[in-house]
């Protein structure tokens, strides 16, 4: 039970570092595109940029609030020692296992719904590369293609 417990932890720092990586990769783009100053242009692509990176911290930073992980029994609670001190070693061990399967479920939530953001948010991020290809596409080359030799 309790390597499954560490396995939880593991996930946690996987995670986090997935953060980091797209953090990374967000800010990166958003350097990018004021460096070159397409986000300049106003039109829909800028519109939908800034849309895409506004959404996109948005998941980020939901991934990363702080999230109080479950511990079971709670040693701060000063009735802690009444209750588990009355019971038997059976029953203690049964109380134990309870505890763990607890915080397990507990901790597994927290793991999931960061992993969504996290999922969502890489989603974003690729449909914001697209978008900033398709902005610089069509700034730099569609202008250069002379239409009226097609009719």
């Amino acid at each position: 039970m309790r390597r499954v417990i560490d396995q939880q932890k593991e996930q946690n720092q996987t995670l986090t570092t997935k953060l980091n990586i797209l953090f990374v990769t967000n800010g990166a783009l958003f350097t990018s595109l004021t460096v070159s100053r397409l986000v300049f242009f106003p039109g829909v692509f800028s519109l939908a940029e800034l849309l895409g990176f506004l959404v996109n911290f948005t998941l980020l930073i939901n991934a990363f609030l702080p999230r109080q992980l479950a511990i079971s029994p709670n040693l701060g609670d000063k009735k802690f020692l009444e209750r588990y001190l009355v019971l038997s070693p059976e029953e203690y061990q049964l109380q134990m296992i309870v505890n763990l399967v607890e915080t397990y479920n507990a901790n597994k939530q927290r793991l999931e719904d960061v992993s969504s953001s996290l999922q969502y948010a890489a989603y974003v991020t690729w449909s914001l590369a697209l978008v900033i290809t398709l902005h610089v596409l069509a700034i730099y080359f569609l202008p250069t293609i002379d239409f009226s030799s097609f009719g």
